[in-house]
């Protein structure tokens, strides 16, 4: 498909406010640590807006264009079992599918999108590492006529200008149901350490503001230090040993994701604490890893947020091509897993 044809597509989209009668939305409250019975194995998604963008049909199938993806990164269970859900729908559905790892480095995904869009892909999907860093891509993205789909991660930017929509977990949400299972399992008394993502990401923003929505209301509850780890085992590990020296009555441990919890259980039992007991420790994905260690009595709850993003991705640049109004959020549901449940769904875990 030629970008003249692509950027007519484009200029045709708009944001449409549609009447709930018309785009029903499933706005529902949820128990913030109730575990759907559904599969894990597979996203499920709710549509909370009545902002869509609407194209005209392109008269075009999947197997008719090129669709590039951009990761941000490959080196945690997550970033590859996305990877690999992104690689599997593509290679199956597009006509033509290429990626790109931008090594956990912004700039790099900057220029990955620049090159792909140079090899004339007619579709990006957006895995981004930083909210307010990828401007200049989105910036080529739309001069080029080159139709955006943000996964997992928000990035700065218009719905239908910017980009046509972002599907990913509501990462606040993640953090309160965190939040609420420590209160109910910790009591409303005692000092905590958060293990901060990504500076700059939109889950280590979202998921930190999700926590203090809650523990904000027990007075009795302290954070006592929060420092970033980055997302990574190693790094969670490291800040979690030197926190523990300046905060040894420290009572529970908040890591925005399973990788930097892990790091921070090993921390604990190389201090001689024991996580579980002594130290409750929380976190958020649902990996095999957390899982086991929920198992193992060291982790007390993960809330998960799916990578599995393929299917989602897909199905929904087939509805734009067909000229389908696409919701300009679409919010993964996710599970919650703690003992009681953690044995039944590792199997499917990644």
């Amino acid at each position: 498909m030629s970008l003249e044809k692509l950027s007519r597509w484009l200029a045709l989209t708009a944001i449409v406010a549609l009447l709930v009668a018309l785009v029903p939305m499933q706005l529902f409250a949820q128990d913030p640590t109730a575990t759907p019975a559904v599969d894990y194995a597979k996203q499920r998604t709710k549509i909370t807006t009545s902002a869509f963008c609407q194209a005209q049909p392109t008269g075009l199938t999947l197997k008719d264009i090129t669709v590039g993806f951009s990761q941000m990164e490959n080196n945690n269970p997550w970033r590859i079992a996305e990877t690999e859900s992104m690689k599997a729908e593509g290679e199956k559905r597009a006509g033509k599918y290429i990626a790109t790892d931008a090594q956990a480095q912004t700039a790099k995904q900057v220029s990955d999108v620049e090159d792909m869009i140079a090899q004339g892909i007619d579709v990006l999907v957006i895995a981004p590492r930083e909210y307010e860093g990828l401007t200049p891509a989105l910036e080529a993205a739309k001069a080029a006529g080159v139709p955006v789909f943000l996964v997992d991660r928000e990035a700065k930017g218009t719905p239908c200008e910017d980009f046509i929509t972002f599907m990913g977990s509501n990462f606040i949400e993640e953090g309160e149901r965190v939040a609420q299972w420590l209160v109910e399992n910790m009591g409303e008394k005692g000092k905590v350490i958060e293990l901060y993502g990504t500076i700059g990401s939109s889950p280590a923003m979202d998921r930190a503001t999700g926590f203090r929505n809650v523990i904000s209301k027990y007075p009795g509850i302290e954070i006592v230090a929060s420092q970033s780890g980055d997302f990574t085992r190693a790094l969670g590990q490291q800040v979690m040993e030197q926190l523990l020296q300046a905060y040894p009555d420290v009572n529970a441990v908040y890591a925005h994701n399973d990788e930097m919890a892990l790091g921070a259980i090993q921390a604990l039992k190389d201090a001689g604490r024991k996580p579980g007991q002594d130290v409750l420790v929380v976190s958020i994905d649902g990996t095999r890893d957390a899982l086991q260690a929920i198992i193992d009595g060291e982790l007390g709850a993960t809330c998960e947020c799916n990578p599995r993003f393929g299917p989602l991705a897909f199905d929904t640049i087939e509805k734009f091509l067909a000229g389908e109004p696409i919701p300009t959020k679409i919010t993964v549901e996710d599970m919650f897993f703690t003992k009681e449940n953690a044995k039944d769904f590792i199997e499917f875990a990644y």
